[in-house]
Formats: C-alpha cells, structure tokens, sequence
C-alpha cells in the first residue's frame, strides 16, 4: 500500500495554528490554515517552509480544505494565498465561506489599527483570498482532478463547521477539524457515512477532559444568573460572538420565557448581531427542532434579549 504522509506545519502540539499537510497517492493536501492567537510575530502562522523554503507554494500544493471559520482554523488563509503565493482551489462549506471573511476582518482591525502590527494581510488581501474559495454542499462529492475526490460531512461545532472526506485513487483519509457528538440547543450532533477510511485525523482537544453533564452545566450557569439577578446585580458573560452566543442566548430566551423574568438582556451589536443573521440565513444547518419551529417562530428573533451600541 501507498504510503500516507502527515506533516503538522502547526498545532502539532498545542491549540492553535491547526494546519496539516495531508499526502498520499502524489497528491498534497492542505487541511486548515489557522492562525496562533498567542503570538505577535511569526509563530503566530503555520510554518509553511516544510512545503517549499521559499517562493509560491501554488505547485506543491493540490487544494486546501477550510473545516470550519474558527481563526485556529482559517486565520492565517490570506496570509498563505496573498503574502506567501498560493493561487489554487480553497474548499469549504457556504456558511464557511460568508462567514470567515468577517472574523478575518474584525481580527485584522484589532491586529493591525489597534495593536499596530506589522507584516499583515489587508482587507483586500482578504476579499482576494475568498475569491479563489469554492463553496461546497453536505454529502456533496467534489473532484479536485482525475484523481483526488473531497466530500464534507456535518460536524455540529459551530454553523458551517465540515469533516472531510479524502480519496486519491483506492486510499481514503477522514479529517475531522473540531466536530460535536452531542447536539446542543442549535446544532446538531457530527454525522458520517461509514466510509472506513485508511487513517483518521481527528481533533482530540478535550480528548481526556471529563466534564458535569451539559444540563448540570447549564442549571448551574442559570442558577448563578438568576441569583445574581434576585439580588439586584448585573451579569457581564464575555463570549465568542459566533457558536457561544448563539448558544448563551437560546438558553437564556427559553429561561426567561419560563420563569417570567422582567430583567432586560442585551447583547452588543457588532459581530454578534451579524452572526445572528447568518444564522437565520443558513437555518438548514441548525439541529432539528429549530427547523421544524422555523415556520411558526425563529429561534433567533429574540423576544428578551436586545441588541445595545457599546
């Protein structure tokens, strides 16, 4: 049998900067391209002189796949396509695709006009990555060329977030970038064909971390905040803008529409708001009693939680 290589050009040992050379069967692969948050300099980006030392790194590589739009995950794709040279295919999934862009630009705002860093992407470094990304669609399957064959699978996580398969010729690769067995209040759980695949990458982050049960988690939480609320105090909930707060907000709506409570809940405006919308835009892909209620009410429209400009 062929053999199957695996170079990690990040996140080999930590979180952060996920970024693999898949090859097998002549073919190189690019899974993610994500960037390191704690860094300032350039151990913040995968360190792509494994491909090639130096110059475009176009013809040592076949295609990229983006699994989901965490910038662990695709933070560092403008800097690969427009700063180091890569001008071939970019895959990922639609939601990915509308929603990655925004987190690029919000990081580059922070990076660059607020911390003054320098040897940077651009904005239209940005809009000019995107261009060569092409979207694709759940159980969809999509030849690259003659011989290498990609197809996404659901992964739950956050909106949009895809496993992959991955086949050159008789050999199959399934990576799985971060995915969730277990259903949350708008996603569904990880779904895969049985597909038997010659190796498996898969994300092992909370590999050995046994937690309290989601409901045990989430009546503490709310039992914190309605105590805190009872006693005439604000509750301030730091949180990423896109996947937590989503989540943070059906739970809270669900309580305060249960136990009757006045106390006014607001959200800053921004990318939260924005995240919300793609939300309701790409409703497909939330778990399957947010769709079956879609008709009547959208989860999303929230009737105790308000937007406020910080």
């Amino acid at each position: 049998m062929p053999e199957i290589k695996i170079t990690p050009l990040g996140a080999g040992q930590d979180v952060g900067r996920s970024c693999i050379l898949l090859s097998m069967g002549g073919k190189n692969i690019m899974l993610d391209c994500g960037m390191h948050m704690g860094y300032n300099d350039e151990r913040r980006f995968p360190d792509f002189s494994f491909i090639c030392p130096e110059g475009p790194i176009t013809p040592y590589i076949d295609c990229v796949i983006i699994s989901h739009f965490h910038l662990d995950h695709c933070g560092a794709l403008p800097y690969m396509s427009e700063m180091v040279g890569y001008s071939g295919p970019i895959y990922m999934t639609h939601p990915t695709k509308a929603i990655a862009p925004i987190l690029l630009e919000d990081m580059r705002k922070v990076s660059v006009e607020r911390k003054g860093d320098q040897n940077f992407f651009t904005s239209q470094m940005i809009k000019e990555c995107m261009k060569k990304v092409i979207a694709v669609t759940l159980h969809q399957s999509v030849m690259v060329d003659n011989d290498l064959e990609i197809k996404a699978y659901y992964a739950g996580h956050v909106l949009g977030a895809a496993m992959f398969w991955i086949r050159v010729g008789s050999q199959s690769v399934v990576y799985t970038g971060d995915y969730n067995m277990t259903p949350d209040r708008h996603l569904g759980a990880a779904w895969i064909d049985k597909c038997r695949p010659d190796l498996l990458i898969s994300e092992s982050t909370y590999a050995t971390t046994i937690r309290d049960s989601k409901r045990c988690r989430e009546r503490d939480f709310l039992k914190k905040v309605h105590e805190c609320i009872d006693r005439g105090g604000k509750v301030l909930i730091p949180v990423f803008a896109l996947g937590r707060a989503q989540e943070l907000c059906i739970l809270l709506e669900t309580y305060w529409e249960r136990m009757n409570l006045k106390a006014p809940v607001y959200f800053a405006v921004g990318l939260t708001e924005k995240a919300n919308n793609y939300y309701k835009m790409f409703i497909t892909w939330t778990n399957q009693k947010i769709r079956k209620t879609f008709v009547q009410r959208n989860m999303f429209d929230f009737k105790h939680i308000k937007p406020f400009d910080r």
